[in-house]
């Protein structure tokens, strides 16, 4: 994943080893042209391909698709957690609002019910 730059937040596929602080890598799916990113600016996930080195732009998109990386991606906690992330950055001030009094209604509710949970272990 890239984590500076314009492309930043993006998922890219590291394509070829340039030396030890750079990589080359390249993101059909995602918008990510083909370039060489320093380890400074990206960061490894978990997630693997399993493509020769140095394959082409067409042989990868390919092998990405058949893989379901994007989907596997997706599914793990970090997208999801960047996903909830950028949600709640395009929230309006009316959105960011709604979700306080929401946040509020639960607590009610959560206090109300520990608050009978704490009065009902006091008689036993």
């Amino acid at each position: 994943m890239i984590t500076y730059g314009p492309d930043a937040g993006k998922l890219a596929v590291v394509v070829e080893i340039i030396d030890h602080g750079r990589v080359l890598v390249d993101g059909p799916t995602t918008g990510v042209p083909r370039q060489a990113v320093s380890f400074k600016r990206a960061t490894l996930t978990d997630l693997k391909i399993n493509i020769p080195r140095g394959i082409g732009n067409k042989s990868l998109k390919a092998a990405i698709e058949k893989q379901n990386f994007v989907e596997k991606w997706n599914k793990t906690a970090w997208a999801q957690k960047l996903a909830k992330r950028n949600a709640r950055a395009q929230l309006t001030d009316l959105d960011r609002f709604k979700v306080m009094l929401a946040r509020k209604k639960v607590s009610v509710v959560v206090g109300k019910a520990a608050h009978q949970l704490r009065k009902a272990a006091m008689k036993k």
